[in-house]
């Protein structure tokens, strides 16, 4: 499942007037260039595609776009204090595909402002491995990248199995973990072949649910960094561990897993 992370569009009027002077100014020779938006899609031949967050342009890096312009920029923690600028709007303008997840509605705000004709693809946000590898595969047909997409998921497919047989050797005494995990943190718990016996969020958690959560006795409790309010559950002796669902900035989708499964196994062996 998705994380809620919005950016406010503060004037879009503003922006778009902004946006065509870059336009303006970008046809009348400048030679500058932003390093985060060289904008040429993935090569010769590849479309150019715009994605909101690194997350979704993770999940297009691995259907095979090489250089993907992402808007919110990495170093920014809370999305939601990020107000786009005329540069952003000038690489949508540009763009084949403009990538966003569906509780995201400033995408369509962002095209509409620049003016562009590129084509707005939902992306499903789930990193489950099941689900992760079915939209870039989707992607990858999208885009006409098929066999980047299908050798991304042939190296995908090795890798998790062996970062699932090198968490599952770690298991305390051979048994697979008790947890507890925020429900847009499950997929790491399956990736650790771990024993869930309760869910939380993304609403508040009540104190009904928690001391429900708590007589099932976890050993860790899978918690979301982005959505994160603190220790769970304080007073059960469970340890906590906080899910990454985003990836670095190279946009390596497969890190996001390889981080996860270091956490839990690093969780159970100490």
């Amino acid at each position: 499942m998705a994380q809620y992370r919005r950016v406010r569009i503060p004037s879009l009027l503003a922006l778009s007037v902004s946006a065509g002077l870059v336009l303006t100014a970008t046809a009348c020779g400048s030679d500058k260039k932003d390093d985060s938006s060289s904008g040429n899609g993935g090569g010769s031949g590849t479309p150019v595609v715009v994605a909101t967050t690194a997350w979704e342009g993770a999940f297009a890096k691995a259907a095979g776009i090489k250089d993907v312009k992402v808007i919110v920029p990495q170093s920014v923690h809370h999305a939601p204090d990020y107000d786009p600028k005329p540069s952003d709007l000038a690489a949508v303008a540009g763009a084949d595909f403009v990538l966003y997840a569906p509780f995201e509605p400033y995408a369509s705000k962002i095209k509409d402002a620049a003016g562009s004709k590129a084509k707005l693809v939902e992306v499903n946000l789930d990193n489950d491995a099941d689900k992760a590898v079915a939209e870039v595969v989707r992607l990858g047909k999208l885009f006409g990248t098929q066999p980047a997409a299908a050798q991304w998921k042939t190296s995908f497919d090795a890798e998790y199995a062996k970062l699932k047989q090198d968490v599952k050797s770690a298991w305390p005494g051979g048994k697979a973990p008790v947890v507890v995990a925020q429900v847009f943190s499950t997929w790491s718990a399956k990736l650790a072949g771990a024993d869930v016996v309760g869910t939380y969020g993304p609403e508040a958690v009540t104190a009904q649910q928690l001391a429900g959560l708590s007589k099932k006795k976890p050993a860790l409790v899978l918690d979301n960094a982005h959505m994160s309010t603190g220790k769970v559950l304080p007073d059960s002796g469970a340890k906590q561990i906080e899910i990454v669902n985003y990836p670095d900035k190279d946009m390596d989708l497969l890190g996001v897993y390889r981080k996860a499964a270091a956490d839990v196994k690093q969780a159970m062996v100490g």
